[in-house]
């Protein structure tokens, strides 16, 4: 099946058919959960199709809409695809977008840590995203991921070059960057990369407690559901083994690709009001890990596409398409890195 020239209606009759066979009694690999009115990918996306998809081994949920050329949303820690609520809409004006939680996050499944934390490598998170984007007829497609899904999306271009037409990545730098420059600003503004990686239960007993002391302010609709995920126990595991394999077997496999760049054209986009801008120069860090990179720092925090969805909308749009930066266009814009972009 051509990827770009799949038409909703032939998308949305095979997943029909994936989500009745994973519904059945007894389907293989099949998890069970509590029946809600309304799911979340019914109440944060609307008009988009619910997913509940056997992959690898695990179940991953998520949701689908619009048509043309096909794109993967990935979101980051500690959220879950409904990170992507703001902007997926807009994206699914002229393609087929697929936004999905993580193993280990939000109802996707979360399996035991493995050998070495092997069922959190990003290399088997990407591997499921691989199987979901092939189960609905997408054999290549663009991938954008933000925070920890860019580091799945990264380690999916390296493993998958075939299937990556596109990779986005906001507001991160490669993991293995980030553990061999090692800095007193970079401890300082991201402690919970070293923090997580203590045994099992330490920082999971500690984020429990923060999160309940938490739990009385998160008063609106999009709070209450990130904190029915962050509490729960499995997820608070879950995203620990994440941070363990980037810390683990995620640097042997980093280690192996030295010498391998990301073959796609690469989008960096950063958060001017987020550390990693202001601690690294990001395009000339991805430059090493990448053939074709372009990029510019938005106006907003390290959740970019939560404080300033129209502005990140227009430029994945507009790369997703191979067209110009709408920032790129003004000159000298406030927010443009103009001196360090050459973008």
């Amino acid at each position: 099946m051509n990827d770009n020239r799949v038409t909703r209606r032939e998308v949305l009759r095979q997943v029909g058919a994936v989500v009745a066979a994973t519904a059945l009694p007894g389907a293989a690999g099949a998890e069970t959960h509590a029946p809600a009115s309304v799911s979340p990918a019914q109440k944060f996306f609307p008009g988009f199709t619910p997913l509940t998809l056997q992959v690898n081994g695990v179940t991953i949920n998520g949701a689908m809409a619009g048509e043309g050329p096909p794109v993967l949303l990935l979101h980051g820690a500690p959220q879950s695809m409904i990170s992507w609520r703001l902007v997926a809409p807009d994206l699914a004006r002229d393609h087929t977008v697929v936004v999905t939680d993580l193993r280990g996050y939000g109802d996707s499944s979360k399996p035991p840590d493995g050998d070495n934390h092997g069922n959190y490598a990003k290399r088997v998170m990407a591997l499921d995203q691989v199987e979901v984007m092939r189960q609905l007829g997408f054999e290549q497609f663009a991938v954008f991921g933000h925070d920890r899904g860019g580091r799945v999306a990264h380690r999916l271009a390296l493993d998958h070059p075939d299937r990556v037409t596109r990779l986005a990545v906001l507001d991160i730098v490669p993991t293995h960057y980030l553990y061999t420059h090692v800095t007193l600003p970079f401890v300082q503004a991201y402690y919970h990369w070293f923090s997580y990686l203590r045994p099992s239960p330490i920082p999971e007993n500690e984020l429990k407690e923060s999160i309940e002391r938490q739990a009385a302010r998160m008063t609106s609709e999009v709070d209450r559901e990130y904190l029915r995920i962050r509490r729960d126990p499995a997820n608070i595991h879950g995203m620990c083994e994440d941070y363990r394999a980037a810390a683990s077997i995620d640097l042997d496999h980093d280690r192996a690709d030295l010498d391998t760049k990301v073959a796609c054209p690469v989008l960096a986009l950063w958060g001017a009001k987020a550390p990693m801008g202001r601690l690294y120069d990001v395009l000339d860090v991805w430059r090493e890990r990448a053939v074709t990179v372009t990029g510019r720092s938005i106006p907003a925090g390290h959740n970019l596409h939560e404080d300033a969805p129209d502005v990140v909308a227009a430029e994945l749009r507009a790369f997703a398409r191979g067209a110009k930066s709408p920032l790129a266009q003004v000159k000298r814009g406030r927010f443009s890195r103009t001196n360090r972009g050459r973008a």
